[in-house]
């Protein structure tokens, strides 16, 4: 095993957008940052943002873009759009933006383990 320590980042979420800030924050989860990666180790890092009501979404995305998810029931499509998720919680769309920009696979969750969004 390697002798890796996780340190922390810490990121201003300011006037950047959630998909372009969810990739670098995806790269530092991952750990591709550093010289020893390996797709199957999880050596990445610990990553904090701050300011995250204070994103800019651009267009009409609020009102247009829609999260889907299934309760595995028949009928059972359930969809909620952006506007609801970023008047709730503006750091819930960073973070979902995130978890579907990291791997599918068991390092995931543990990945996600170690974002933390403050408003």
């Amino acid at each position: 095993m390697l002798n890796s320590t996780r340190d922390i980042h810490t990121l201003d979420a300011e006037g950047k957008a959630p998909g372009r800030l969810a990739t670098e924050i995806a790269t530092l989860l991952i750990g591709k940052h550093k010289p020893a990666f390996a797709p199957n180790l999880d050596i990445g890092d610990h990553v904090q943002i701050m300011n995250a009501a204070k994103m800019v979404v651009t267009g009409k995305k609020l009102l247009q873009k829609n999260y889907y998810h299934h309760t595995g029931y028949a009928k059972g499509l359930r969809t909620v759009q952006m506007k609801k998720v970023w008047e709730d919680d503006p750091g819930e769309v960073l973070r979902r933006a995130v978890s579907r920009m990291l791997p599918k696979n068991k390092h995931r969750t543990e990945r996600l383990k170690r974002l933390m969004i403050s408003n």
